[in-house]
């Protein structure tokens, strides 16, 4: 997959409310009820990467989920890491 110029990501970028490009990735933050919450979350995150055979980089702190997403092999960010963000989006909306 082709890595994406940082005027195509600020374009893909208007889709997913909530995410930036810092660093090289895209990246959000989502903050939950609590930690069993965030987990049960992170979980079904999981099991989507899985099925997309692509995973984030990301971090927990209680309550707090942190994703940031590029496609190591292609050196940025690609349309997969888009593809996968929206899918963690309806992730987080269908709770």
């Amino acid at each position: 997959m082709a890595k994406l110029s940082e005027i195509e990501i600020r374009q893909q970028l208007k889709a997913l409310k909530g995410w930036e490009y810092i660093d090289g990735a895209i990246q959000t933050t989502f903050e939950f009820k609590n930690f069993k919450e965030t987990f049960s979350i992170m979980t079904r995150i999981a099991f989507e990467c899985e099925a997309q055979n692509h995973h984030p980089d990301w971090s927990n702190v209680y309550n707090t989920l942190t994703i940031r997403l590029n496609t190591h092999d292609a050196g940025g960010v690609t349309l997969k890491d888009f593809k996968l963000a929206q899918s963690i989006e309806e992730i987080i909306e269908s709770e």
